[in-house]
């Protein structure tokens, strides 16, 4: 079990003489301080919650929870504030302690006019009157907010909200009027929301290099197989390596990039092996290996171990694009503005087709459907594979003759043309249905079924007399269904188009993806991170005093995220770690002392830090006077002005106990004192005895048995009108106990 949390350290407070018996002032001390001097902090949504500042403010809302999302007034109060500021009163993002709370719902009103806030000034102000409301005596003041779910850039669906009193224009950089009480609105249970992303919003995408790989001369394409699991790469020759011939087909293994094989012979226009480069991967085949094409009009196939691939040389004009064919054995090839399907066993081509333009495609088999690129035209043209003919042509705008890409998503059909620094998304009916701008001119784009993911690689122009351009690409991920980012956009140092267009491949998941630089001849494998998200987080909490709590915080990311508990003593101004405090589960016992203690957790990993919403401890004396004290580090019984005693004796000892009253009962909350044989119960000469509690038992031999829970003087039934005399009765009553009990104990009548 943790030890009790939130403590001060053992050792901080006044200790107290062993044997030591309460004054008369004291007692009547104690019984005045439980006069209660505002609302007490409750979980319960219609009850008020209150705050506590850096400088002894206190602010007090009339409900905390379970608010109307459409808009509900609430009652804010406070007390204790500065009369040389003014302050504005809202509700705003709780961006945590000594960061300005913002944005606020109606904004900043210095109009007077808002229902949304409202701006409290010290009296005399220049302000004072249609514009703001001046602090009463002692810096208070009562007003009345109208607040709701979302309005004015916040959506407290997303972020932490609190009514907050904060410093006004004139002063903005002043943190000491910042007092925050959370609030949530209906719908909003505990562990919903994903917490507080400090640093990055929680749940965070985004991707890192973790490797680079130059063991594959200049890469043009990537595939990753998805049976053998191994990165094949389509590759040249470097300029800077001329003494070294770095063309043919490589077998990379994705974890470390280590080359398993070259492929560098291919059958040319002849049938004689040469060196070859290989210009675009076609498609997987099954098992192992891939079909690819390689210049000028050949076409090959290899996989892991090969000494040289098998191909065949096409009649005709250069190949500009391939893809698999509609049956096994067959290809898709585009020479130019010609389309033809062919069989790589013998380059016979069994159907053709000639286009207005273009030299590059898409083929989606599900769909039976190519699509076909021409970028000098503008135009995007869709080809039956069943009939093998133009069944749609569509406007590319933009395209401006520069060639990008041409793909489509496997699962919806949709083809994603890249133009310039564009890309153009069509649905598979060939409507235009969203235009993706980027800094960078777009390459390629691969996609990832199981997470509903497009990854698209950019390239700087790499020209950098143009103020555009940088040197650096990007990595830019989408969601395919909203086409709204779905990861934090990544700079690809140094990849720019001059040496060629870069590549990109994805991992089943898109936990890891591969992006190629012909520029820097290497291919850097990337590792998807996300920012601790929330999935369980705790609620506020009511417990009696020795009770034991359990809170529990759960969070997921990647890497998977370390948890530390944080508690508050000061109403969320401040927070401190607790210690020991490791794990999803903190466990004590709870005290009186930690009273309105709050508590959250927060989750780390290398990409951001996410808290959970604060939650608020809410501890009230047990039954039958037990301590509840629990003012040092192990939550043990704390001092008197607490209204906790320390163990007094059995009841025969009286008074010599240590700080529990006299004869075995508590006159300031503490326990009766061991065994509990104090005679509280109908002994007819017990006036503290019996309960633990402030009022004690029945004066002038009740049955001690008045407040069965302790606590404050209203749960005695007694006006405050009430406790002068209940003090005085309370001082001579103990001690003729104490008298009497000497006499017992010494063997007198």
């Amino acid at each position: 079990m943790t030890p009790t949390p939130g403590t001060p350290p053992a050792g901080t407070g006044r200790p107290r003489r062993p044997g030591r018996r309460l004054s008369a002032a004291a007692v009547a001390a104690l019984l005045l301080a439980a006069v209660p001097a505002g609302a007490a902090v409750s979980a319960d949504a219609s009850a008020p919650k209150s705050a506590t500042g850096p400088r002894g403010q206190k602010l007090t809302v009339s409900a905390g929870t379970g608010l109307d999302p459409a808009g509900q007034k609430i009652r804010v109060t406070g007390e204790g504030y500065g009369t040389t500021a003014g302050i504005y009163v809202a509700l705003c993002k709780d961006n945590g302690a000594n960061r300005v709370p913002s944005p606020c719902l109606g904004g900043a009103d210095m109009s007077g006019g808002s229902k949304n806030s409202q701006w409290i000034v010290p009296p005399g102000d220049p302000y004072e009157g249609e514009l703001a409301l001046p602090f009463g005596p002692g810096g208070t003041f009562d007003v009345e907010i109208e607040i709701k779910a979302e309005g004015d850039g916040l959506d407290c669906a997303d972020v932490p909200c609190s009514v907050v009193t904060r410093a006004d224009h004139r002063s903005s950089g002043d943190r000491s009027q910042d007092v925050r009480i959370p609030v949530t609105f209906a719908g909003q249970e505990p562990g919903e929301g994903g917490g507080e992303g400090v640093d990055v919003p929680a749940g965070t995408v985004s991707y890192k290099p973790a490797a680079e790989f130059t063991s594959a001369g200049k890469p043009l394409d990537l595939l990753l197989h998805p049976e053998s699991k191994k990165l094949y790469v389509g590759a040249d020759n470097l300029p800077d390596t001329a003494d070294v011939d770095e063309r043919g087909l490589y077998v990379l293994n994705p974890a470390d990039g280590k080359a398993e094989s070259w492929i560098s012979d291919a059958p040319g226009s002849t049938g004689a092996l040469r060196a070859s480069a290989a210009a675009r991967i076609s498609g997987p085949l099954p098992g192992d290996g891939v079909v690819y094409n390689y210049p000028l009009r050949g076409v090959g196939s290899a996989k892991a171990g090969d000494a040289a691939a098998s191909g065949v040389w096409l009649a005709g004009s250069t190949i500009t694009d391939i893809a698999p064919g509609t049956a096994a054995g067959t290809v898709l090839v585009a020479q130019g503005s010609k389309l033809s399907e062919i069989e790589t066993a013998t380059g016979a081509a069994t159907r053709s087709l000639t286009l207005p333009g273009g030299n590059q495609f898409a083929a989606d088999h599900e769909r039976d459907a190519v699509w076909f690129s021409d970028f000098a035209a503008g135009k995007l043209h869709r080809v039956d594979l069943d009939s093998f003919t133009v069944t749609g042509s569509f406007d590319l705008p933009g395209a401006d003759g520069m060639t990008g890409f041409t793909e489509t998503d496997p699962v919806s059909g949709a083809v994603w043309v890249g133009v310039n620094r564009s890309v153009l998304v069509f649905d598979a009916t060939g409507k235009l249905v969203k235009t993706l701008v980027g800094k960078d001119l777009a390459r390629d784009a691969a996609f990832d079924a199981e997470s509903g993911r497009a990854f698209v690689v950019r390239q700087d122009g790499g020209d950098l007399s143009d103020p555009a351009n940088d040197n650096n690409g990007t990595l830019t991920v989408y969601g395919t269904e909203d086409f709204a980012p779905a990861a934090e956009e990544l700079s690809l140092p140094g990849n720019h188009s001059q040496s060629g267009a870069a590549a990109v491949a994805v991992e089943p998941g898109g936990a890891t993806v591969f992006v190629s630089s012909p520029a820097e001849g290497k291919v850097t494998r990337l590792v998807r991170q996300v920012s601790p998200l929330v999935t369980q987080a705790p609620a506020d909490r009511s417990v009696k005093d020795g009770e034991e709590v359990s809170l529990t915080a759960r969070a997921e990311g990647t890497p998977e995220p370390s948890v530390r508990w944080q508690v508050s003593t000061d109403g969320a101004q401040t927070w401190r770690e607790v210690e020991g405090a490791a794990e999803p589960v903190l466990t004590f016992t709870a005290r009186t002392a930690q009273d309105g203690y709050r508590y959250r957790a927060e989750f780390r990993n290398d990409v951001g830090t996410t808290r959970t919403a604060p939650i608020t401890l809410t501890v009230t004396a047990a039954a039958g006077g037990t301590d509840t004290g629990g003012s040092d580090a192990s939550g043990g019984s704390g001092g008197a002005a607490n209204g906790g005693g320390d163990a007094g004796g059995d009841g025969s000892t009286g008074g010599d106990t240590t700080g529990g009253g006299t004869d075995g009962g508590s006159s300031a909350g503490g326990s009766d004192g061991g065994s509990g044989s104090g005679r509280a119960s109908g002994s007819g000469d017990s006036t503290a005895g019996g309960t633990g509690s402030t009022g004690g038992g029945g004066v002038a031999g009740g049955s001690g048995a008045q407040t069965a829970s302790g606590g404050s003087l209203a749960a005695t039934g007694l006006t405050v009108i009430s406790v002068t005399l209940l003090a005085a009765a309370l001082v001579g009553g103990g001690a003729l106990l104490h008298h009497r009990a000497r006499r017992r104990t010494t063997g007198l009548a």
